[in-house]
């Protein structure tokens, strides 16, 4: 494992502590007018998604994860599992939802991910920002209840139950943003 100050410190940078996988979020170096400087960081358990406020010294070494990210393509559900393929190699590997996170929530067959490992280890998965679902179910919008900014509850295609503006109907295509959960627009 390489070895980085707390200096070069990064956002995304994965780091391996005492305890486990780190993803800093956020860092900032602060140099008090007394005293030493310090690195705060907030930091992201890679296996359990729990986010915490942990303080660095300045200068001090810590142990940066190498994470291998292979993309592959999410091929069908099988029971509990969600099979993928390897786009270079082709082959196939069954991965279960724990392990994807809310990436679940978006997955829609023959869509494309990357898939981070370490140590031969799944640490999770990445989506594009956004993808385009189907409306599975939804409520009919009544003529003329146009209050602005109103809305209702929809579910797509994949399960994933997401608040829509009142004129969205069963079949429209949406754009939803997968780090927020949030409508975007129709498409």
């Amino acid at each position: 494992m390489p070895s980085i100050t707390t200096n070069d410190l990064k956002t995304g940078i994965t780091l391996e502590l005492d305890n486990g996988l780190f993803q800093v979020i956020e860092f900032q170096h602060v140099k008090p007018g007394k005293g030493g400087a310090f690195v705060r960081t907030k930091l992201r358990n890679i296996r359990t998604g729990n986010v915490f406020d942990r303080t660095f010294n300045a200068g001090i070494k810590v142990e940066q994860a190498i994470i291998n990210r292979e993309d592959m393509q999410f091929l069908y559900r099988d029971g509990e599992e969600y099979v993928f393929m390897n786009n270079d190699t082709y082959d196939q590997m069954n991965l279960t939802a724990a392990s994807l996170g809310e990436v679940t929530d978006y997955l829609i067959e023959g869509m494309s991910a990357q898939i981070g490992f370490h140590n031969n280890e799944i640490i999770g998965a990445e989506i594009a920002a956004s993808v385009e679902l189907t409306v599975a179910v939804t409520e009919p919008g009544v003529q003329g209840d146009r209050v602005s900014g109103a809305r209702k509850s929809a579910t797509l295609e994949t399960g994933k139950v997401i608040q829509v503006p009142l004129f969205v109907e069963i079949g429209d295509k949406l754009k939803v943003d997968t780090r927020t959960g949030e409508y975007i627009t129709r498409v």
